[in-house]
């Protein structure tokens, strides 16, 4: 099978011609069709993340080790199972959850596998797909998407479950009663904001510092939008939300600009769900937390139950695809880069 690998940080995904594996107990093999290109995938690919102040967090010491198949957005067609693996049939298309776990931890044993403190993400920690096939190691990790656009569908495992999730936190009650602030207008912004229309939100404010991309926010449904470079985005923001301090901002950046102009434009009592990994301190006094009340959460992924709960509303058309552009695998590089550089507006799918 080729795959497209890291084979050093930094430097060029590189091709590779490996065995493909057979499955055995309960492993089900699939030939990939479609493969998510992540803003995730260059943080792995640079190897760290910024942990402001001068610190950086070594991807190498957190586990992670090359050469390494990326890719965890990713639907494949059932091509071979083991012999314990139930509950798929070959030739059919699938949706892969990538967020597994050890099994065995705290986290495990309460069905929050993407909270495991010894994950085995596909993708991240084990081959994904970023191949042209892709070995997941128990079945019940495939949802049947039946018909629908591989391409279309393969962003859910990722942007798709980590703003749902992200909704799930900030609450419907809220979100359906107040407009939201969504921070960044990329594959996760734009997934966000059908989210918050498809659930019956109040609208979002959609914040990036790309005209390009609020215009595609726009497009999509957004009852507003702002540069995030402007020096007033935080009032901006509040005379968008009529005059009014907003309830919730989720922040797909999660950088020092944007978490600070969460908290100008937050109302007492406030929730910020910080989901973007761009990196960097914190530059918000400490005292304002309590002062002001506010909640502060991070949201990593989802769980398998938050993802099956979201592809059924897929499933049932109650959700409208985001914008996706289709590559060859064979150009994983290419597109990655293209990511890195800001060029890719809605999602990069790579296809076989």
């Amino acid at each position: 099978m080729k795959c497209y690998c890291v084979m050093n940080f930094k430097q060029a995904l590189q091709q590779r011609d490996v065995p493909t594996p057979e499955p055995k107990d309960g492993e089900v093999l699939l030939e990939v069709r479609a493969a998510g290109v992540c803003h995730s995938d260059l943080h792995i690919w640079e190897g760290g993340y910024d942990l402001g102040n001068g610190r950086t967090l070594s991807l190498t010491d957190r586990g992670i080790n090359l050469p390494l198949t990326m890719g965890h957005e990713t639907v494949g067609t059932v091509v071979a199972t083991g012999p314990l693996a139930s509950g798929v049939a070959k030739g059919l298309n699938y949706l892969v959850y990538p967020w597994i776990g050890c099994g065995k931890c705290p986290a495990c044993l309460d069905e929050l596998e993407n909270y495991c403190a010894a994950p085995q993400y596909l993708g991240v920690y084990k081959s994904g797909g970023y191949a042209d096939h892709l070995l997941v190691p128990d079945a019940r990790y495939l949802i049947e998407i039946g018909d629908l656009d591989p391409a279309q569908i393969a962003p859910y495992a990722c942007s798709g479950i980590t703003t749902y999730s992200a909704l799930n936190k900030v609450g419907a009650k809220t979100y359906q009663k107040h407009p939201v602030v969504i921070m960044g207008a990329g594959g996760l912004g734009l997934m966000c904001l059908e989210l918050v229309n498809a659930l019956g939100g109040a609208g979002a404010i959609v914040v990036d510092i790309d005209p390009v991309k609020r215009q595609a926010a726009l497009d999509a449904g957004a009852m507003a939008v702002v540069d995030g470079a402007a020096a007033d985005a935080a009032q901006q923001i509040i005379k968008a939300n009529g005059g009014k301090a907003v309830h919730a901002v989720i922040d797909l950046v999660g950088a020092p600009s944007t978490t600070s102009i969460a908290f100008d434009c937050l109302i007492k009592g406030g929730k910020l769900v910080i989901v973007g990994l761009f990196g960097g301190a914190a530059p918000w006094p400490i005292a304002f937390i309590p002062m002001k009340a506010l909640s502060i959460i991070g949201s990593y992924t989802g769980s398998l139950a938050e993802m099956r709960e979201l592809m059924q509303l897929v499933l049932d058309g109650k959700i409208k695809p985001i914008q996706v552009t289709k590559h060859p695998l064979a150009d994983a590089d290419r597109v990655l880069m293209s990511l890195r550089e800001g060029k890719v507006t809605g999602r990069a799918v790579l296809t076989a």
